[in-house]
């Protein structure tokens, strides 16, 4: 092979779509935070002198009241959920004891 014929298969290898990057979409609503990050240990793409959890969102931290606040709320939405199961279970038994094993 000449060296004219091979630099004109290079440009075509170089041309051909396969091996173009594609460009970046640009979103409207992108507002650059990481909501799911992927930088993680054993990675192709590991980058290390990038933090876990670096979005760029920096918040004041809690209040005492507010700490108080999703405590109790929690504490809440935990007891709803143990009532209702707790009710089901109940029903449930009822039900086996006075139609089922009847």
């Amino acid at each position: 092979m000449t060296g004219a014929h091979v630099s004109e298969i290079e440009t075509r290898v170089k041309s051909n779509t396969m091996f173009r990057k594609k460009a970046k979409k640009i979103y409207d609503d992108d507002d650059g935070r990481v909501i799911s990050p992927m930088n993680i240990d054993g990675m192709p793409w590991y980058i290390k002198s990038k933090p876990l959890g670096s979005s760029g969102s920096k918040q004041p931290p809690l209040t005492r009241k507010e700490t108080l606040v999703l405590i109790l709320n929690g504490a809440l939405a935990g007891l709803t959920i143990a009532l209702v199961l707790g009710a089901l279970g109940a029903l449930f038994i009822l039900f086996l004891t006075n139609v089922w094993l009847r």
